[in-house]
């Protein structure tokens, strides 16, 4: 870790709210807020979390599955994600929700008036909003995690 955490501490609580009181706990509430207040479908919503863990490197982030009422995505799924351009078994959504995240996090400046009419005939704008929400989420703080190293000792809360 690049944070020295005291002896005793939990690394995540102590990074996330004892270093910055003021922006960590908003943070916390933020991220959980995805988790917790999401109307996005199971598989919409792990294909943009994992492509995104996937482009950070995150450790705890590629090993986390979402789980909403008793169900997680299938084994394999994050290979498929992997692969959203040619992967089977990602629908139209799935796949669409991939390459949001893989754009949003590498090029965003690009996002054209074809991928919008691709989006906006899938996804209503509360959709459109939430997903995009989701991505900055996991982008941000998935990826504070890697670069200080917490992403080998991150725990959710509640999970």
């Amino acid at each position: 870790m690049i944070i020295d955490v005291p002896e005793g501490k939990d690394p995540i609580a102590y990074v996330w709210g004892e270093l910055v009181p003021g922006i960590g706990p908003a943070a916390s509430h933020f991220s959980l807020a995805v988790y917790e207040h999401s109307t996005l479908g199971l598989r919409e919503f792990e294909a943009a979390r994992l492509r995104i863990a996937q482009l950070n490197g995150c450790a705890f982030c590629l090993d986390w599955r979402t789980e909403r009422d008793g169900e997680k995505v299938e084994e394999g799924f994050a290979e498929a994600v992997t692969r959203w351009r040619t992967a089977d078994g990602l629908n139209a959504r799935t796949r669409l929700a991939a390459e949001y995240a893989e754009r949003y996090a590498l090029d965003h400046h690009n996002l054209d008036a074809d991928f919008w009419a691709r989006m906006t005939a899938r996804y209503g704008p509360p959709e459109i909003v939430e997903l995009t929400m989701c991505l900055g989420s996991w982008l941000a703080f998935g990826r504070l995690n890697r670069v200080l190293g917490l992403d080998t000792v991150c725990v959710l809360p509640g999970h």
